[in-house]
């Protein structure tokens, strides 16, 4: 590791004094690139660097306890090297996460597909209670979240719901989400104040670039037909919403947020795209390794991942075995001590599987 560590360092100098070279500062694509790269490795360098420094102190105090006959000295030199093995346990470890290849589709926006489970009418409620919850959290994050389309319910909940969050690191932040998610509560509708379990699923798809899907016109096919609005809007006024189908999978996606039909058939597309661009990903992390199934983010989007207990409080996410009795904190978008346990855990993951067998 250290040998790899003195190589990102020389690296990382070089490229401060390119950056610092005026030819260089005058070429803005050249500069961004070379700022990019900087940016990455700054963490490691910094990290390394303090590291390096531990690592010698360490040497020091155990010279003073091998070659010193003061007492208090070598106590001294006791306590300080206790103090730094354990800062330099915690640096290694954090160097090693660091050194773990970020997931390319982190930066990107994102696909947020809710969908009603089990449980009726509940079901329905809950997936529009998780909606709001992810709404709150793309407003602490400054995120902008979009409707694609939607499916009402009767009693204000949803039986789809689909919608682009766009903003920096969206998916690698909420592509933890995607699973079954549980709640226990007793509903509006339940007279006699028994506990019911419903359930609703999240699918969290990287948005796909252009150059990353590319769809033929052949093979899709274009309906479009009367919007009757998930809020009432435009409803029966013209044939403005789209259905989209595509051929070779099958796929079917509809939009009819939009007044109009060319707005309606871009947002459908996208949506397309993330789903055909998650099918690749899915194909490619099976073909990598199938440890990948035992991963927090295992893309198994019929596991069971979370439970919310309301009579309790708590909220359990079962791949990590994490409650937290914070349930109305986190309903309220306050996913980030969630969703940074997961991260950690998903690191650790990524960390085993790139260690040689």
């Amino acid at each position: 590791m250290l040998e790899k560590l003195q190589h990102l360092e020389t690296k990382f100098e070089k490229i401060a004094a390119r950056m610092a070279d005026p030819e260089v500062a005058g070429d803005h694509e050249k500069y961004t690139q070379l700022a990019r790269e900087y940016s990455e490795l700054e963490a490691i360098v910094r990290y390394y660097r303090r590291y390096k420094t531990v690592l010698d102190q360490i040497a020091e105090s155990e010279g003073i306890l091998r070659d010193s006959d003061d007492e208090e000295l070598r106590e001294l030199a006791r306590e300080e090297l206790t103090s730094l093995e354990g800062e330099s346990e915690t640096l290694e470890k954090r160097i090693q996460q660091l050194l773990v290849p970020p997931d390319p589709n982190d930066s990107k926006n994102t696909i947020l597909e809710i969908r009603a489970g089990t449980g009726g009418d509940e079901a329905g409620i809950f997936a529009a209670d998780l909606f709001r919850m992810y709404g709150k959290y793309c407003e602490r994050n400054r995120w902008k979240l979009e409707i694609i389309s939607g499916s009402a319910t009767e009693r204000g909940g949803f039986k789809e719901i689909i919608a682009l969050v766009t903003g920096k690191g969206a998916y690698g932040r909420l592509k933890y989400e995607s699973g079954v998610h549980r709640v226990q509560r007793v509903p509006e509708t339940e007279s006699q104040g028994r506990i019911h379990t419903s359930a609703a699923s999240v699918a969290v798809l990287p948005e796909a670039a252009e150059v990353e899907i590319d769809i033929p016109e052949a093979d899709i096919r274009v309906d479009t037909f009367r919007a009757s609005g998930h809020g009432g809007q435009h409803v029966n006024t013209t044939d403005s919403a789209i259905r989209i189908l595509h051929l070779p999978t099958g796929l079917i996606v509809s939009c009819q947020d939009e007044k109009s039909q060319l707005k309606n058939k871009a947002k459908a597309m996208k949506v397309l795209k993330a789903r055909l661009y998650d099918i690749e990903l899915q194909k490619q992390q099976d073909a990598i390794s199938s440890q990948r199934r035992g991963m927090i983010r295992s893309g198994d989007r019929s596991e069971k991942i979370r439970t919310y207990n309301f009579p309790q409080g708590r909220v359990t996410d079962h791949r990590i075995n994490l409650t937290l009795y914070r349930l109305e904190e986190v309903m309220q978008g306050d996913l980030d001590t969630l969703i940074d346990e997961l991260q950690m855990a998903d690191q650790a993951e990524r960390m085993k599987e790139s260690e040689p067998q």
